[in-house]
């Protein structure tokens, strides 16, 4: 399959190109020239398949074309070791834990496969070309997936891009602690700052004549198509509980917690290629551009604030542009799939504490904030599914004082606060940045 731009003035790439490149050479997103429907039996039994078996499907229907079957399937199994399994919280609400991967947080999936894609094209270039430098801005949990589902893969280095003093300790250590082929580049601004930083590299001529670079945010399609793979699953998993009767047309409502917009983008996909959901929910911090673009049909990003919900504090999320071109540019059409819901960190406060006093059910600030939106608008009889993004101990400094106890850590988040800190200090002037690339280039 080939991809184009979102911005239309780049030539058609192959899926290698697009992996490698991360961003088409008129700094559009790529977008895939189709998106196949899976057939009706695939759904009429996927409540009998693994999730890995399911995953491969629907990886089959993106990249099957260019990979062989084989290839695909050992990277859809090295990548899925964990499960992602719906959990129920209150009548005919469930969360889809997304955390139980090796950073706890749902971009493991996404992280893992991209990594394994990456090495799959690098190694088959390994005696031609040098190697990959995948540049990655987070706001907290996208770095430290990257960072582990990269680590040690050869041929691969990684710097993770981070704003200074914006994302929880934990977070921080699961990416700064980890040193071999992974570096942390502390920003003195914010993530739209990081964010910036990347792009613009990408669009150097320079440092793009020296070094080979990608990206492992959501804006490669390596990262963000294979999250369409949880969106199936959640479905087979409901499919299979007989008490989780789907609404009068057999779907199913789903709200997503949105930052950048990769995740929910997925779903959209995932909608496309014909799983039964009725309604997406875009559920925003006090970061509300697409809260607003909704309300208004006018798209106005501006700088973002933070919030308790780190991950999700997005002024100018990149994959706005994506869902623009999915729905040909119609404000209509957006709005007729997806509505939008904003919260402030004392709402998102609330949520957490009573859900935890009402059910024992423990939400993480962006959870928190999904189960918020879904709640106020999931329609009566209908069954709905938030995402719970990430474990709430990646953010016990906030979330313990809301609920007025102690979080047990996980064992595999304590081992990464063991190790020492490794950063280095960048400012966030690009000329800073590319200086910095242009000394590893020289070494």
């Amino acid at each position: 399959m080939n991809y184009y731009s979102t911005n239309g003035k780049a030539p058609i790439a192959t899926l290698e190109k697009a992996v490698v490149k991360g961003l088409a050479e008129d700094r559009g997103l790529y977008m895939p020239e189709h998106i196949k429907q899976l057939p009706q039996e695939f759904f009429d039994h996927i409540q009998d398949m693994t999730f890995q078996e399911v995953a491969f499907e629907v990886a089959s229907a993106f990249f099957g074309d260019d990979i062989l079957a084989a290839d695909l399937r050992r990277i859809v199994d090295d990548t899925l070791q964990f499960d992602c399994p719906i959990v129920p919280v209150k009548d005919n609400i469930y969360a889809l834990e997304l955390f139980h991967g090796p950073t706890l947080a749902f971009k493991d999936v996404g992280a893992r496969f991209m990594a394994r894609l990456l090495q799959y094209y690098v190694k088959r270039k390994a005696t031609t070309s040098g190697s990959v430098n995948v540049l990655v801005a987070t706001s907290g949990d996208t770095g430290s997936a990257v960072a582990n589902g990269f680590l040690g893969v050869e041929g691969i280095h990684v710097y993770v891009l981070y704003p200074k003093g914006k994302v929880s300790p934990i977070q921080e250590c699961q990416f700064t602690t980890l040193g071999q082929n992974i570096t942390a580049i502390e920003v003195d601004g914010v993530f739209d700052d990081c964010q910036r930083l990347v792009k613009s590299a990408f669009m150097d001529e320079e440092l793009n004549r020296h070094l080979r670079l990608t990206s492992a945010n959501s804006i490669n399609v390596a990262r963000f198509l294979p999250q369409a793979f949880y969106y199936f699953w959640a479905y087979a998993q409901l499919k299979r509980r007989a008490t989780a009767s789907l609404d009068e047309k057999g779907e199913v409502t789903i709200c997503v917690p949105s930052g950048n917009f990769g995740n929910i983008c997925a779903g959209l996909f995932a909608k496309r290629m014909g799983l039964p959901v009725s309604h997406f929910i875009a559920a925003n911090n006090a970061n509300s551009v697409f809260y607003e673009y909704l309300q208004t049909g006018q798209y106005q990003p501006r700088p973002s604030v933070q919030t308790i919900a780190n991950a999700m504090d997005v002024g100018d999320p990149s994959n706005f542009a994506r869902i623009y071109d999915l729905y040909g540019k119609s404000h209509d059409a957006i709005a007729a799939d997806i509505s939008g819901t904003t919260y402030s960190d004392a709402e998102i406060a609330e949520t957490i504490r009573q859900t935890y006093a009402e059910t024992g059910y423990l939400c993480d600030p962006h959870g928190a904030c999904g189960l918020r939106a879904l709640e106020s608008q999931l329609q009566p009889g209908h069954v709905g599914i938030f995402l719970e993004t990430a474990h709430p101990a990646k953010f016990r400094d906030t979330v313990e004082p809301i609920i007025g106890t102690t979080i047990d850590i996980p064992a595999r988040l304590a081992a990464f606060m063991q190790g020492a800190k490794q950063s280095v200090p960048m400012s966030k002037d690009f000329a800073d940045f590319k200086e910095y690339l242009k000394l590893k280039i020289e070494k």
